[in-house]
């Protein structure tokens, strides 16, 4: 199919072109930094931003919320929110 977009350039304003879903992890990093996280369960994310020093806590999110953040870490410890897309 034709993508009428393909000679536009990549930016963090852009569309998502490879979404994936996050399985939270204390340890492992995110396997592509996110434009942003869409979150489809509301809850709690804890994560750490690709240029942060310590994680963040996201509170009270409602379902069909969007985090506008580049996430290293997506958490499992603390982060009670599901459903949870990349937005790579």
């Amino acid at each position: 199919m034709p993508d009428p977009f393909q000679s536009h350039a990549d930016s963090a304003l852009a569309p998502s072109t490879a979404p994936f879903a996050i399985q939270p992890d204390d340890a492992s990093p995110l396997p592509t930094i996110p434009k942003g996280i869409y979150v489809g369960g509301g809850g709690t994310v804890v994560l750490r931003g690709v240029g942060g020093s310590a994680d963040v806590t996201y509170r009270n999110l409602p379902d069909a919320s969007y985090i506008a953040v580049r996430a290293q870490y997506v958490r499992a410890t603390g982060t009670t929110a599901t459903y949870l897309i990349a937005e790579a």
